[in-house]
């Protein structure tokens, strides 16, 4: 009996999956995170290396930049999916 639950749920586990591909979520989530993980990488490296060669008030500067550019670009992502979740309703 609780094989075939498995196995049910399996199926059910696949079919949201490749619901997800079939419809782009996949593709958007993917995005969404390898854009997160170059900005970090960006924060991180960035600030070490600045930190390094020019030293902790110019890192901090630096990482302020970096994070003041990443919410610019983090709003123009919300602004933008929003007109078009608002552009679908209609």
């Amino acid at each position: 009996m609780a094989a075939n639950d498995r196995q049910a749920e399996s199926r059910n586990g696949s079919a949201k999956r490749q619901e997800e591909v079939s419809t782009g979520t996949h593709k958007r989530q993917s995005e969404e995170r390898l854009v997160l993980g170059g900005f970090t990488i960006l924060l991180v490296v960035g600030g070490l290396l600045t930190a390094l060669l020019l030293g902790t008030s110019a890192a901090a500067f630096a990482v302020a930049v970096i994070l003041m550019f990443f919410g610019v670009l983090l709003a123009l992502y919300l602004g933008f999916s929003l007109l078009e979740a608002w552009l679908r309703r209609e």
